[in-house]
This record gives structure tokens, C-alpha cells and sequence, in this order.
């Protein structure tokens, strides 16, 4: 069974709570690290990561030392344990242990300690670090191990899937370049387009998704270098797709002809423009002009209309107090939830 990007961070926090440890396994790139730090700020935790497959298992053992005449075992700075100081500003630590299932055996055998008593060597963890492992799936041809059954029977197993809606949302809050975000509403299933067997240098996901935002991000039109280094993020014939997308938003009205002349200004009546003028509308709008895109907004099909608004209370929440918005969502809160 799979949960949601939405739901695995509820899931995450129950286990933790119950002092136990999640494993949450996924495709690569879709944003597990991001969650599980996510789950740190809301709970207020300092996050250690630390690669698991790049441990040695004297980095869980604790490094060999003599100590009144007997050997013994130091643990490493990287793991608080009992008697430090917890950090100012945090309620502790969450011990991120990440590429688990990439680790060596060994090292997993090292590990198991850590993971079921909270202890590394003969040292208790701080009563207040919480662990959390991610590792990617074994059927994406991913760098992995299988875990043994001894570290299977100390872990609570979850598998993420990616889910767009939940992307969406954190991408229009997170200033992901709008033609993105529009494409996405508009080609969900381009939002996570992986097979194992790729012949292209890389692949389309969340996280490559969102490299290339930062790489187009206050360029208004894409040169062929552009599309080229899309290629070389998303794969190419992504990046092909959404060169196609964004060329779309050269025949868009211009943000100051909509702002002007909201209910007359032409709307081309295809699926693929709506989509793009539903993205630079959320990307431009504000309390100044945001009566004015409205009008312009009610001559969409309905459906656009909840795509424009939502994303666009997403991307800039102080709208959320005009009159309009207020208005409008009460009107239409089923099709905004």
C-alpha cells in the first residue's frame, strides 16, 4: 500500500510519537527529504542527516578507545546522546538516516542498536532525538539493499507516491516559476514521468522540476540554450512539452490589457491557454488589481476559475483578505476543498 505526499507526514509523526522508527521508501526525487524536514520544522526538531550508505559501522559502534585501563567505545559528535545540551530554539533533534536501504549489510547490522534501543555502542541517545530512514524503491534500478529481516522487524515501513495536487500546493507556495506550475495543472502525469529503463541522462520529478525553475525563473522567453539545458533537467521530451507550453504564453493578453480591459479583452477558447492564463494571472495578482483580474477571471469556464484562485491564494496569501476572495470562496468552497 502507498500514501499520498499529503498524508505520509501525519503518518511520520504518528510512528514518532510512539517512539518508534519510519522508513519511508520512494522513487527518486520526489521530495522525502523535503517531508521529513518539514516534519522536523513543525516539530520543532534539528535535523542530523546522515547517509547511512556512506557510513562505516564503527560510526554506529562508536570508535575504539582505552578509558581507566579498559577499552571502550566513543560515540561520534554526530549522534546526541544522554547528558548534551539540547539546541536553543528546539525541542530536540530528528536523527535523519537517509539512503538506509543503500547501506551495506554491515552497516544496516550496525545500525540495528540505534534504531530499536537508541543506543550507539554502550551510549543512550538523548531522550529527545527521534530517527527517521528513507530510502529509494528497488524497482527504479535505484542504488539499494535489501534490508535484512532483523532491521525489516525494527522499522515502520511506508512507500510515498507521488500525488500532483499536493505538489501544486507546495509549489505555488514555494515560488515555483508559474509556466511550471500551470504545465503541471495542465500535464499531471509529467509531473513524475520515470521508467527504469530511461535512455535519457535524467528524468522528470518533483525535484528536477523544480532545478529547472530555478534555471528559467525571470526569463521571459526560453532561448534554445533554455530548452536545451530542459532537456538535460527533466529529460527531453519533457522539456520538449513544455517549450510547446510556454510558448503559449506569447499569444496570452498582456497582464496590463487584462488589468484594463478585464471584460473585454479576447480569450482564446482552448484548454492549454486557460491553463497558462490561470498561472500568470496567480503569478501577477494583488490587492491593487485583483478586482479588476476578477472580472476577467469570471468569463473562464468555472472549473479555471477554482484552478486560477486556488493557486493563486497559494502563491499570494495576503489576497486572501480582499473582499472578493472572501466573497468568492464562500460561494464556492466545495470546489475550492
Amino acid at each position: 500500500m502507498e500514501l499520498s505526499t499529503k498524508d505520509i507526514p501525519e503518518a511520520v509523526v504518528d510512528v514518532l510519537y510512539a517512539g518508534k522508527v519510519p522508513f519511508i521508501k520512494g522513487s527518486p526525487g520526489i521530495g522525502k527529504s523535503d517531508i521529513i524536514r518539514q516534519v522536523a520544522e513543525n516539530l520543532n526538531l534539528k535535523v542530523i542527516d546522515f547517509r547511512l550508505s556512506q557510513a562505516d559501522p564503527t560510526d554506529l559502534q562508536g570508535f575504539p578507545g582505552v578509558e581507566n585501563k579498559r577499552s571502550t567505545f566513543y560515540p561520534s559528535e554526530v549522534f546526541p546522546i544522554e547528558g548534551d545540551e539540547v539546541p536553543n530554539g528546539y525541542n530536540g533533534w530528528l536523527l535523519f538516516l537517509d539512503e538506509m536501504n543503500s547501506a551495506p549489510l554491515s552497516v544496516q547490522a550496525a545500525a540495528y542498536k540505534l534504531c530499536l534501543d537508541k543506543q550507539v555502542g554502550s551510549h543512550n541517545l538523548h531522550k529527545n532525538v527521534a530517527i527517521v530512514g528513507a530510502g529509494n524503491l528497488s524497482t527504479d534500478k535505484a542504488i539499494t539493499q535489501r534490508i535484512g529481516t532483523a532491521m525489516q522487524s525494527r522499522l515502520v515501513h511506508f512507500t510515498m507516491a507521488v500525488d500532483p495536487n499536493a505538489w501544486l500546493k507546495w509549489a505555488n507556495a514555494n515560488g515555483i516559476d508559474h509556466r511550471i506550475t500551470s504545465f503541471i495543472e495542465y500535464r499531471k502525469e509529467l509531473l513524475h514521468k520515470f521508467d527504469p529503463s530511461h535512455a535519457d541522462d535524467t528524468f522528470a520529478c518533483p525535484r528536477t522540476w523544480s532545478f529547472l525553475s530555478d534555471i528559467i525563473k525571470g526569463k521571459e522567453k526560453l532561448s534554445h540554450i533554455n530548452v536545451v539545458t530542459a532537456a538535460g533537467t527533466v529529460g527531453e521530451g519533457c522539456a520538449l512539452e513544455f517549450k510547446g507550453f510556454s510558448e503559449i504564453y506569447q499569444s496570452l493578453p498582456k497582464i496590463k490589457d487584462i488589468i484594463s480591459k478585464p471584460e473585454t479583452v479576447k480569450i482564446p477558447n482552448e484548454p492549454s491557454v486557460h491553463y497558462a492564463l490561470a498561472g500568470l494571472i496567480s503569478y501577477e495578482v494583488n490587492e491593487n488589481n485583483i478586482n479588476n483580474l476578477a472580472k476577467f477571471v469570471e468569463r473562464l469556464p468555472a472549473d479555471f476559475q477554482v484552478v486560477t484562485w486556488k493557486s493563486s491564494v497559494r502563491r499570494n496569501p495576503e489576497i486572501i483578505e480582499t473582499p472578493y476572495i472572501d466573497d468568492w470562496i464562500t460561494k464556492n468552497a466545495k470546489e475550492m476543498l
